[in-house]
Order: structure tokens, then C-alpha cells, then sequence
């Protein structure tokens, strides 16, 4: 969410931006320009976050994948114009609103995929905080009193099929 949810909400700004200050959108025209905005955006971003492949081509979607999100974005571009829109109080968007969303989602979706990148390579490479100078001293003490802490004798190469302790009945000679 802290990754890829102030892309979105740029892009949400720049929506209310171009639906008020270019085409002066009534209230209306904003409430359905932003649900096709916001459901083609979310529906087609699926195909860049379902893989870690930098660029997203690089991996092959299922056949469900490759119809769901746009089918998805199909129906909120078509429910302005449907009989529901009544209803959900939508109303037909101009042919220019969609021109300048096929450039916005374009738009939504390169900073993404950079984003997408950055994420799974901090993932893969975590940042570590240097140790604290008491750390170190304690890593040091430890290391060097470890040698004086085995209480094990020195390690004997054991042959194969003996015992390591020499009291089994099986090390001793003509044992049973």
C-alpha cells in the first residue's frame, strides 16, 4: 500500500483535475469519469503487479487474466451509456474523456512498473542498519571466548562402520 497507493492517489488528482478544469464535468460527468478511471486503472494494474517480471511482457498470463481485467474495464467504460446509469447516477462521458484515458492509464501504469521494480528489489536486498559499536564489542568477546567454551576434545576422523565410542562391543577385538 505505501508502495503503490500514492501512484494511485496522483493519478485520482489528475483525474478530478481533467474531468473540472479541462472538460468542466457537471456532478454527474465527475462521478461516472472517475469510476471508469478508477476501475480501468485498479482492473489493468493487475497485469503489472501479478508478477515480478520487469517489463510485465516478460511473463505470460493465464487465459483468465488475459480477459478478466479488461472485460472488467469494458463494462465500467459501458455503464455511463447503459440503462443502469440512471440509477447509479451516471451519465454519458464525451468521446474526449475517453482519448485522455487511454493516456492517463498508459501514464498510471509506466510509473508502476518503476515502482514495481524498486519493490521487489528492496525486497530481495534488504537494507541492514551497520551494528552499534556495543554489537561489535560483544560479537568480538564472544568469538574469542568461544575457543575456551568447547568443552569437546579435539575431533577424531572416525573410520567407516565404527563406533565413536572405543567401550562398544563392536570396536573391540573378536567382540560378539
Amino acid at each position: 500500500m505505501a508502495t503503490f497507493g500514492p501512484i494511485s492517489s496522483v493519478f485520482d488528482f489528475m483525474t478530478f483535475f481533467v474531468m473540472l478544469g479541462v472538460l468542466h464535468a457537471n456532478r454527474a460527468e465527475f462521478r461516472s469519469g472517475w469510476f471508469v478511471e478508477s476501475l480501468a486503472t485498479q482492473t489493468l494494474v493487475v497485469f503489472l503487479i501479478r508478477t515480478r517480471c520487469v517489463p510485465f511482457l516478460r511473463s505470460r498470463p493465464s487465459a483468465a487474466m488475459l480477459i478478466t481485467p479488461p472485460a472488467c474495464a469494458l463494462v465500467g467504460a459501458v455503464l455511463p451509456f447503459s440503462p443502469l446509469a440512471n440509477l447509479l447516477g451516471f451519465t454519458a462521458l464525451p468521446l474526449s474523456f475517453f482519448l485522455i484515458l487511454v493516456g492517463m492509464v498508459l501514464a498510471y501504469l509506466l510509473p508502476v512498473e518503476v515502482a514495481k521494480g524498486r519493490f521487489y528489489a528492496a525486497q530481495a536486498h534488504p537494507a541492514r542498519t551497520p551494528p552499534t559499536h556495543e554489537e561489535r564489542l560483544d560479537h568480538r568477546v564472544r568469538r574469542y571466548a568461544y575457543r575456551f567454551t568447547r568443552h569437546e576434545g579435539p575431533r577424531r576422523r572416525q573410520e567407516p562402520g565404527t563406533s565413536a565410542d572405543p567401550a562398544t562391543p563392536g570396536d573391540r577385538p573378536g567382540g560378539r
